[in-house]
């Protein structure tokens, strides 16, 4: 561990003996409820605030490229990241995306296997490899929470997996239109409202489908009634359960 955590451990063995809220900076962040961090207390904070550092990207920035070294795990603070990957011929598949309280850098500790671009002004905490597994070996809730985010990962992975190798192209976008408002309302956002940080061609990419098609449906999903397209990327979903029963192959 670092100098600095270790200085901070030897401080204050008693997680008791720390206010939360002097603990900066994350006794005020926004991603702690939902982050990897969301069960530490006192010093564990301190020590983990002590090993990290502050990054920031804007739209269109890497954090990092595939096939670079990356020596860092990160997580998001505000902002949101597409994840992709560049076939040989120049195809690009996105493997996701990325909000405030996800991490990155589950994978392996070889070379990046993708690139993590920044869709919006983009803040994280970034980790030294080394210092972060000290960091899990130190303090056990953190371990059982990355634990936990590394299974509803691989679930996502799992419905990604059905997605694209059984729905239609309408079952796809109202898959991911329905995810994506699920997880912008645990960040606080409306119900029946979803704000689209990503252009038609990343979702495009995402989805396995072309630019045309994703057009096409949005079209469709307007004329039915099933969204209404609002200013600003915002998605107003007035029948959110009839959205999800089209995208769990029910409609």
């Amino acid at each position: 561990m670092t100098a600095c955590n270790a200085a901070l451990a030897e401080a204050a063995p008693n997680p008791g003996e720390v206010r939360l809220e002097d603990v900066h900076p994350c006794a005020n962040c926004g991603a702690r409820p939902l982050g990897v961090c969301a069960d530490l207390k006192g010093h564990e904070l301190q020590n983990m605030a002590c090993a990290s550092e502050t990054v920031t990207a804007q739209p269109g920035q890497a954090l990092f490229h595939e096939g670079d070294p990356n020596p860092f795990v990160f997580n998001v603070v505000d902002g949101a990241v597409k994840l992709y990957r560049l076939l040989p011929d120049g195809r690009r598949q996105i493997t996701g995306f990325l909000f405030q309280g996800d991490f990155l850098g589950l994978g392996g500790r070889g070379p990046s296997s993708f690139t993590a671009e920044a869709l919006t002004p983009l803040s994280a905490c970034r980790f030294r490899r080394g210092d972060f597994d000290q960091l899990l070996d130190a303090f056990p809730a953190l371990e059982h929470r990355l634990v936990a985010m590394a299974g509803d990962e691989l679930m996502a992975a799992q419905e990604q997996i059905v997605l694209l190798g059984r729905k239609t192209a309408r079952e796809r976008i109202a898959s991911f239109l329905t995810r994506l408002s699920a997880r912008q309302v645990q960040l606080g956002g409306a119900e029946g409202r979803v704000h689209l940080p990503m252009t038609r061609l990343d979702i495009a990419d995402y989805l396995g489908l072309t630019i045309e098609t994703v057009s096409r449906v949005f079209t469709q999903f307007k004329t039915s009634g099933l969204i209404q397209l609002l200013p600003n990327n915002e998605v107003a979903l007035p029948d959110p359960e009839a959205l999800k029963a089209l995208g769990d192959g029910a409609g």
